[in-house]
């Protein structure tokens, strides 16, 4: 199986999956840390993440999967939200918690 079809069964699988650098436990990176604490403050419990960290594959796969360029990215219900300024921004307007109350 190709990486990009790897991908994609991963964000068909899980409601909310967040590729990101490091885990949950131990961001390794501001941005990745950031993102964990927004889907918190929105009441999510149960978030899949991968680390891209452990898979350079899929580290530059999911850039090309999603045509974004940075990591963290976020994927609700199979769909590419964004990465962490767009979450931001969502959050702050009240779309972030929205979303979350039909994942």
């Amino acid at each position: 199986m190709d990486t990009q079809e790897k991908i994609k069964q991963i964000v068909r699988k899980y409601p909310v999956i967040l590729f990101m650098k490091g885990t949950v436990q131990f961001p390794m990176c501001g941005f990745s840390g950031q993102a964990i604490q927004l889907l918190k403050a929105c009441g999510v419990d149960s978030v899949h993440t991968i680390n891209v960290l452990e898979d350079q594959a899929v580290r530059q796969g999911i850039k090309t999967f999603s045509n974004w360029p940075t990591i963290p990215q976020l994927y609700v219900n199979g769909e590419f939200i964004g990465g962490l300024d767009i979450m931001m921004e969502m959050y702050q307007s009240g779309e972030l918690q929205q979303l979350f109350l039909h994942a």
